[in-house]
């Protein structure tokens, strides 16, 4: 064997290395040996050969050390690096990639072209980046100038009830706890009912500083609807309130804090008194807020109180509400989640044709349709209505065909539209993103679905008879013989 000094090898390769040299001592059967290693007894003989012949170093892969042969040619890396440089080199690698597929026709791997960059220097990985340092603001100085407002889903029952949300609204200036809301999920009724009572309670603030969920802000650029304000803002528009939402989780670090005290504290009061329900929650809510302020509040540097009184104008029944400009067609209807609202046949309502009007939903479920500010009357006809089990059951004429139109309802996509608000603080379920398995939009079924549950619902057809039920069936229906007709001869 040759000797050719210090040999590197993986732990793979030493356990290969040990393997064949066992075999080649004789100390390991080849099928053993080919068994552990993974291949053939074929495979194994060409190792011992090998090593042999080389010693360790045969065991090695004979590409070690050279090129690999999908490896990028240095002219091609070459005029990558240049045209990055001249051209793209403030860009990241995802979109630096896609320029060079389509303004040069070079089409490589966005894991290539973050290595060319990285070793360039024209991108710093993530893991070599210095860490944001987040120094901290000072506190405002008077109660009310701004209120911090941040949902947080938590088991706050533990295994008592399911997961829910509580809104908390925190003062920045005295981290005072100023309003608790139980709610299922977040969402912009949600939000309308803690907003609701903390105005009844406190007044009107500043300025509320929130995330960049978007109950608060419009987060789609080239939005083609509303006026770049969410439901929420909008309702803090009419207020005079004005919003604030953070860069990062640490600008509103108050309260992401208060949130994890709460999850400690709050839910351990929650058990204590035995409560398991967000009714229940929200009754003790207030109680736990006055001990936590008298507790952990803070003293302003400004007695000055900040909060504004609600004017007699401002109607918050009529702030808090959805609202969405719908167009008055020239039947005088309009539609809005999938349910077409007829407006009354009157001169005063043909002037609305074509113009567009408000829907407003309120978080009871009620809608109201405003022109002008006053509310018109209407007539529904929802598009998504279902047969009802009793009706097929009543009309026996009618119950095959009834019965078909329900099974095409099961067939149908009943989700409401997306753009309408979130119905859980009502008690209705959250509204699922994806459309049920085996189910269609309204105008996708077809002839085809319509006769595929007619023939689930076809009755069966009967089964082959007897021979001596067929020849006594045959005897029973076997048609009369019918007389022949004479030929009438004239005399």
């Amino acid at each position: 064997m040759k000797d050719r000094g210090l040999i590197t090898m993986s732990l793979r390769e030493v356990d290969r290395f040990k393997v064949i040299q066992a075999t080649a001592e004789g100390l390991l059967a080849q099928t053993l040996a080919a068994e552990r290693l993974g291949i053939t007894t074929r495979q194994v003989r060409r190792l011992v050969q090998r090593w042999l012949a080389d010693g360790p170093m045969g065991l090695l892969s004979r590409q070690r050390g050279q090129p690999g042969h999908r490896q990028l040619p240095r002219v091609v890396e070459a005029r990558v690096r240049e045209l990055i440089r001249d051209a793209y080199a403030d860009f990241g690698p995802t979109p630096a990639c896609e320029k060079l597929r389509e303004r040069h026709g070079i089409d490589l791997a966005k894991e290539t072209v973050r290595r060319i960059m990285i070793d360039a220097g024209f991108w710093v990985p993530r893991k070599l980046r210095p860490p944001k340092v987040h120094q901290p603001r000072r506190r405002r100085a008077c109660l009310g100038e701004l209120v911090q407002i941040d949902g947080s889903e938590h088991a706050w029952f533990e295994d008592r009830a399911p997961a829910c949300t509580l809104l908390v609204f925190v003062d920045d200036a005295t981290s005072r706890l100023m309003q608790l809301l139980f709610v299922p999920t977040e969402s912009a009724f949600g939000y309308f009912a803690a907003t609701r009572a903390y105005l009844e309670r406190h007044g009107k603030p500043v300025a509320f500083y929130s995330d960049k969920a978007g109950i608060f802000r419009v987060n789609k650029p080239n939005a083609t609807g509303g006026d770049g304000h969410t439901q929420f803002g909008r309702a803090l528009y009419e207020l005079n309130i004005e919003s604030l939402c953070a860069n990062s989780s640490q600008a509103k670090g108050r309260v992401e804090r208060m949130n994890g005290t709460l999850q400690d504290r709050l839910v351990k009061e929650l058990r204590l008194r035995g409560i398991s329900s967000m009714a229940a929650a929200n009754a003790f809510a207030p109680v736990f807020q006055a001990d936590f302020n008298v507790r952990f509040a803070r003293i302003p540097r400004s007695d000055f109180n900040a909060h504004r009184p609600l004017r007699a104008d401002e109607d918050l029944d009529r702030i808090f509400t959805w609202r969405e400009w719908r167009k008055v067609s020239h039947s005088l209807t309009l539609q809005y989640d999938k349910t077409l609202y007829l407006l009354a046949d009157q001169p005063e309502h043909r002037s609305l044709i074509h113009r567009y009007i408000e829907v407003a939903e309120y978080p009871d479920g009620r809608i109201e349709l405003w022109a002008d500010g006053a509310s018109l009357p209407y007539t529904t006809y929802d598009r998504l209505s279902e047969i009802d089990q009793g009706a097929v059951v009543e009309n026996k004429r009618l119950g095959h065909v009834l019965a078909i139109a329900q099974q095409m309802q099961a067939k149908r996509d009943d989700r409401r539209s997306g753009s309408t608000p979130s119905r859980t603080l009502s008690g209705q379920p959250l509204r699922p993103r994806r459309s049920a398995p085996d189910t269609k939009r309204q105008r996708a079924l077809d002839r085809q679905d319509l006769r595929h549950a007619i023939d689930e619902l076809a009755p069966p057809h009967p089964g082959p008879a007897t021979s001596g039920q067929a020849s006594t069936t045959a005897r029973q229906k076997r048609p009369k013989p019918k007389p022949t007709k004479g030929k009438h001869t004239l005399h």
